[in-house]
């Protein structure tokens, strides 16, 4: 089993760039007696909140706060990278924002109800 999602990152140049991104699940015994589960590779956390924003916010360019893995929950963001490129992310999307440094990023939420995300922040 795969997941895909998508990283945010940037250069050396510190202009920011999408990128696709797979990794593969494992199936692993991770709550015996219970069946395997198909688990990736475990990232390391630091902290982890629930993310709202209001319909229609809006940020303008600014690198991560840190790594922050986001998963949007409910609402519908668009992210602008650097480099001219406009993702949507709509529930159930994954994010992993890791552009640190540099020009960064813009983001809005563009659904007509606010937003809620999950964001984990992991270790650099």
């Amino acid at each position: 089993m795969k997941i895909r999602y998508v990283r945010l990152y940037a250069d050396a140049e510190g202009e920011s760039h999408f990128e696709e991104v797979e990794a593969e699940l494992a199936a692993v015994d991770f709550a015996p007696p219970a069946p395997p589960l198909n688990i990736s590779t475990f990232l390391p956390a630091t902290h982890a909140a629930f993310f709202g924003a209001p319909s229609q916010w809006s940020g303008d360019w600014h690198p991560a706060s840190a790594r922050n893995l986001f998963v949007v929950i409910s609402g519908e963001w668009e992210v602008e990278a650097s480099d001219g490129f406009v993702r949507r992310f709509p529930p159930n999307c994954v994010l992993l924002v890791e552009d640190t440094t540099g020009k960064g990023h813009k983001s809005r939420v563009i659904s007509d109800a606010e937003s809620l995300a999950i964001l984990v922040q992991i270790k650099s």
